[in-house]
């Protein structure tokens, strides 16, 4: 079960005001039979998203929820209505205006056409570039992190993988599943094996590598094993 806290003819208006604002060319979709089958596939994919989240807030008692006030939660949708414009109609003129909402809102910069997972979380929000990386599921990542490419080469994920806050994802790097990268850790063209746990010594500043013999960090943002 799906518990919006705004019916959904409501929740549309609310997402088309808020373009109308921000972008008042008079191009916004306003009786587009396109734009609300896509608002509904888009709803579709954030509640399967938000199924396997163990956080309250998102899913509790095998009651799944979204509210257009919580920002993490907006921020997520946003991002499959851009990407579901994109995918379903390679309509370029509104995913990129649900992009820049999304950017002007919730300070993420993750292209519409982006291969986001079917099922990650963004916390905190602010300051997160997630570039066209290749992402698997179970993706968490907080405010001022960054994924990005060098010379056109971008970071392969496995599953699991969570990032603190201010950490960065750069180049040509494979990353193992259950791996966790430390606040403000930089992973440069290097490679992680599955589990490691990558991290800023607090005192020293050197950066270090270990195995975890514990549950993934991941873990504990979902109701499903990661693997």
């Amino acid at each position: 079960m799906f518990n919006l806290s705004l019916p959904i003819e409501d929740f549309k208006f609310y997402v088309l005001y808020q373009l109308n604002n921000f972008f008042p060319d008079k191009k916004n979709p306003q009786n587009d039979n396109k734009f609300h089958k896509t608002f509904l596939n888009s709803l579709d994919r954030t509640e399967y998203c938000f199924k396997h989240v163990a956080l309250q807030s998102y899913h509790y008692k095998n009651k799944t929820s979204f509210s257009h006030t919580h920002a993490d939660q907006y921020t997520l949708f946003l991002w499959f209505l851009s990407n579901s414009l994109w995918k379903e109609y390679e309509d370029q003129e509104y995913a990129s205006k649900i992009f820049y909402l999304n950017k002007i809102l919730n300070g993420l910069t993750c292209m519409y056409d982006a291969k986001m997972p079917d099922i990650f979380l963004v916390i905190h929000g602010g300051g997160i570039i997630l570039g066209k990386a290749s992402y698997s599921d179970f993706f968490v990542c907080y405010q001022g992190c960054t994924v990005g490419a060098i010379n056109g080469v971008y970071p392969i994920l496995g599953k699991g993988v969570a990032m603190a806050p201010q950490s960065s994802i750069i180049g040509g790097c494979q990353v193992g599943h259950s791996v966790t990268i430390g606040n403000q850790a930089l992973l440069r063209n290097e490679n992680l094996e599955d589990n490691s746990i990558c991290y800023r010594d607090s005192e020293t500043g050197v950066q270090k590598v270990v195995k975890s013999r514990k549950q993934a960090w991941a873990q504990s943002f979902f109701n499903t094993s990661i693997y």
